[in-house]
């Protein structure tokens, strides 16, 4: 039989390997010929609905994730950020420090005083800090590893990061629509070839009918 050798998906896949579902336009073709056996295309559909269905939900999964992550690599960056440009506001105070009169020695003194912030324990919780002026900051990884940085170093990694995330969360959203469409080309493949079997089961009762009447 035909059908027993031919797969329900395409060898063409997207950027990811995920196959693509072909449209089966000539449905008696597809299933082997007007004997052909519906039920082994309709079963090989539905495997890959289920497929396709997995995969969706892994996706769906990755993508909330990183929409989690995303948001909290751009606000340890902006606050690494933050510290360099404060840093490197005292250096270039300190290099101007000889031009400065006795009138500005209260703003040289405000640029010197510690930063006081709140950090976040938990989702309900903060604390407050006084960061005092560093060259250092640490980062997690993940894992429960946290390591020590230099802060160009950090603005690095973190730029790194939020960019490779925002390549995956563009790539998972790419390949969410990608298989929601294959989803529904297999849909429409079963109720095609269902509908198939369907009129071809009336029409040879509908001709066994007449050759008894007959």
């Amino acid at each position: 039989m035909a059908m027993a050798t031919r797969s329900v998906v395409s060898e063409e896949k997207n950027p990811r390997g995920i196959p693509k579902a072909p449209f089966i336009a000539d449905v008696e073709q597809f299933v082997g010929g007007p004997d052909g056996d519906a039920d082994v295309p309709l079963k090989a559909f539905n495997d890959a609905i289920g497929k396709y269905r997995f995969m969706d939900a892994n996706l769906a999964q990755r993508r909330q994730g990183l929409e989690e992550k995303i948001p909290d690599y751009q606000k340890t960056l902006d606050m690494v950020e933050y510290l360099q440009e404060r840093r490197e506001g005292k250096d270039k105070a300190a290099d101007d420090a000889d031009d400065l009169d006795d009138n500005d020695d209260d703003v040289a003194e405000t640029s010197a005083k510690p930063l006081r912030t709140t950090f976040e324990l938990n989702e309900t919780l903060y604390a407050e800090a006084e960061l005092k002026d560093t060259d250092t900051v640490y980062l997690w990884l993940g894992a429960n590893v946290m390591l020590s940085y230099p802060i160009p170093e950090a603005i690095e990694l973190l730029k790194s990061k939020l960019s490779a995330a925002e390549k995956s969360l563009a790539n998972t959203i790419e390949d969410l629509e990608f298989l929601r469409e294959q989803l529904t080309v297999m849909e429409v493949n079963i109720a095609r070839v269902y509908n198939w079997d369907v009129k071809r089961r009336r029409e040879r009762r509908e001709k066994e009918a007449a050759t008894s009447k007959g």
